[in-house]
């Protein structure tokens, strides 16, 4: 079953979610760049977790027959990116997150959070207008 772009960011969302990913969000880039046409970007807040959010997106996207085409950062495990072509995932742990401040490079971009209601466990998304939004909650 080939994803379409914006199901294969969702999907990767939900898988990062599911691995207790946090600051979750989903750039559309479509308009403003040819490099991809979203990027999700998710934080670890341990080498161990980093590990297990991408093992996560990459076995749940694997079952969707959807491998990545290039992978990165597993040398030092600080940042991870999967490469999916139209969709370049990025799980950072939080402090080098914060340090390269990718939300900042891409403040043009349309942005949702996607995370977990606390009362309902289901996973819910939401546009983020401002982009200090983001900002803010990654310091």
């Amino acid at each position: 079953m080939a994803l379409d772009s914006n199901e294969l960011a969702d999907q990767a969302a939900r898988s990062m979610l599911e691995k207790g990913a946090m600051d979750v969000r989903i750039f559309n880039l479509k308009k403003i760049t040819s490099i991809a046409d979203y990027f999700v970007v998710g934080s670890a807040d341990s080498v161990p977790q980093l590990k297990a959010v991408v093992d996560q997106v990459a076995d749940d996207l694997k079952e969707m027959d959807t491998l990545a085409w290039h992978t990165e950062g597993t040398q030092s495990w600080r940042w991870v990116l999967l490469d999916y072509v139209d969709v370049v995932v990025h799980i950072f742990q939080e402090e080098t997150r914060m340090f390269y401040g990718l939300e900042r490079l891409w403040g043009d971009a349309p942005v949702t959070r996607v995370y977990i209601d606390t009362e309902t466990g289901d996973i819910r998304q939401e546009t983020i207008s401002d982009i200090m939004s983001v900002v803010e909650t990654t310091e």
